[in-house]
């Protein structure tokens, strides 16, 4: 049967090993919420964008071969 001390020891190690746990979880949830928060600024970034060139109608190439070389 294992001393007391040996459980205390390896519930000590549960502890910290637990406590890492939880450290790398936080990190992760604030890793989450700023790719999030990235994710929602590309978003808006691209509906300006494609705003933009439905404003620009015509002046917009449909196609990239329908866009004339610079030299013409």
């Amino acid at each position: 049967m294992p001393h007391a001390t040996d459980t205390d020891q390896r519930l000590t190690e549960l502890e910290i090993k637990a406590s890492y746990a939880e450290d790398l979880l936080d990190q992760l949830n604030l890793v989450l919420v700023r790719q999030q928060q990235d994710i929602a600024q590309l978003v808006r970034e691209v509906a300006m964008l494609k705003q933009q060139a439905h404003e620009r109608g015509a002046d917009m190439p449909q196609r990239p071969g329908d866009e004339l070389p610079p030299h013409y």
